[in-house]
């Protein structure tokens, strides 16, 4: 049978990788170790023209069906991984047929939450992977995708200026529907407080959680926070002209979740003292798409939220009435880039540029609070850099960073 391979334009050198070999038996100058999940074929990770790709040994049918899938929902703005390319009918040098293999495009800075857990996680730091796991499981069944074996494994998690953001990794048991029914996602629920605690209970096997810690509590959880943020999206808000203020409160906890809100649908109630009303949510990414607009700069949203905080308290004091774009632009030549610029070239690599330039400005807040006064953004970056970023290593500088967010999440008292 020959080699049949599909790819997107822009990747013809996946064509020319080793298919005639196991991936498993693939040579170690061509493939990258980079942490990877629990996944029940065989995994790895490719480095092609500088871009890291992970290519999935599976059959034929199921990788095309999972190809097909991510791209729909990447269509659709789902956060999921990118699809890259199929390759089928693969043989080795005597002729016995090799599985298909799915290619995907490598989440940079992404880890599975294996990497992430470690003997003394903070409650705080398991409670924001769970949380992610949770608004990733309601923005793909807004989307009508049912994934089916939604658990902490199938995801990928990217740090987004302090919590977590969450992205579908595995959608081979996936289906997109035009919508899902209560039974279908309460099914999908179910599943995911089952996976969640069977990996919960793995990782209490290996030493990894405290015994005494009760797993099961972690599936309830899940369903609570679920079943609340769900409601917060869909349930129409009942308000009277004395409290309509209840819809920009509505509106601001939406946007806040990184939700946007396309248009708004009243009815009024029987007696007539009362509206209904209902968001329709769109896609996600109210902050990150304002960022964008603003200064061209790309990256997740709690990210751009936490940032565009910053932008707005330099336009209150810098801005003079200046055009919001006028000042958005001084901002990244004083802010951003300056933060980035101080940083010593070997070390840049080692986190992303947001996610950086947060950290520092966090740093620069609970400096500030200390030291009673503004402690000023060259002596943050130069502190953070000597304090935290020099001393990670490139390949744990996530882990790192974690010690980092919650020594800045403890009180400026508290701290060494």
């Amino acid at each position: 049978m020959a080699l049949r391979a599909t790819t997107t334009a822009g990747e013809p050198d996946l064509l020319f990788l080793p298919w005639a070999v196991p991936l498993e038996a693939w040579p170690a100058d061509l493939t990258v170790a980079l942490p990877r999940g629990i996944s029940r074929h065989t995994v790895g990770f490719v480095e092609v023209n500088e871009r890291i790709y992970a290519v999935k040994e599976t059959t034929e049918a199921a990788a095309r069906r999972e190809y097909d899938l991510l791209a729909e929902l990447r269509r659709l703005g789902a956060p999921c991984v990118e699809p890259v390319g199929i390759v089928a009918g693969r043989q080795d040098a005597d002729g016995e047929e090799l599985a298909a293999a799915l290619v995907t495009r490598h989440l940079p800075y992404s880890l599975p939450y294996r990497a992430l857990v470690t003997p003394t996680l903070r409650l705080q730091t398991g409670e924001r992977l769970l949380d992610a796991l949770v608004v990733l499981l309601v923005r793909l069944h807004l989307f009508g995708f049912a994934w089916n074996d939604c658990s902490l494994s199938n995801a990928l998690f990217l740090r987004d200026a302090g919590e977590f953001a969450a992205y579908l990794v595995d959608a081979e048991t996936g289906e997109l529907r035009p919508g899902l029914s209560d039974g279908q996602r309460r099914s999908d629920v179910e599943t995911a407080a089952l996976n969640v605690c069977g990996e919960l209970l793995d990782l209490q096997a290996g030493g990894m959680i405290p015994e005494a810690f009760d797993v099961a509590v972690v599936g309830d959880e899940l369903r609570m926070r679920y079943e609340h943020l769900w409601m917060t999206l869909t349930e129409p808000v009942s308000v009277t002209g004395d409290d309509r203020h209840q819809i920009h409160t509505l509106l601001r906890t939406l946007n806040g979740l990184g939700f946007d809100v396309g248009e708004l649908s009243a009815e009024a109630s029987p007696d007539g003292t009362s509206v209904h009303v209902r968001p329709q949510v769109v896609e996600p990414g109210h902050h990150r798409r304002r960022m964008m607009r603003l200064t061209g700069l790309e990256m997740h949203e709690n990210q751009a939220r936490r940032l565009l905080n910053d932008l707005d308290s330099y336009r209150a004091i810098h801005g003079g009435g200046a055009d919001e774009q006028v000042v958005a632009h001084r901002w990244v030549h004083d802010t951003y880039e300056a933060v980035l610029a101080r940083v010593p070239a070997e070390l840049r690599r080692r986190i992303e540029d947001p996610e950086l330039v947060h950290e520092v400005l966090q740093h620069r807040w609970f400096g500030s609070e200390r030291a009673g006064r503004d402690v000023g953004l060259a002596w943050a970056t130069d502190d953070y850099v000597d304090q935290y970023l020099r001393h990670a290593a490139d390949e744990a500088i996530l882990l790192v960073a974690e010690a980092a967010t919650d020594a800045l999440d403890a009180k400026p008292d508290e701290q060494a």
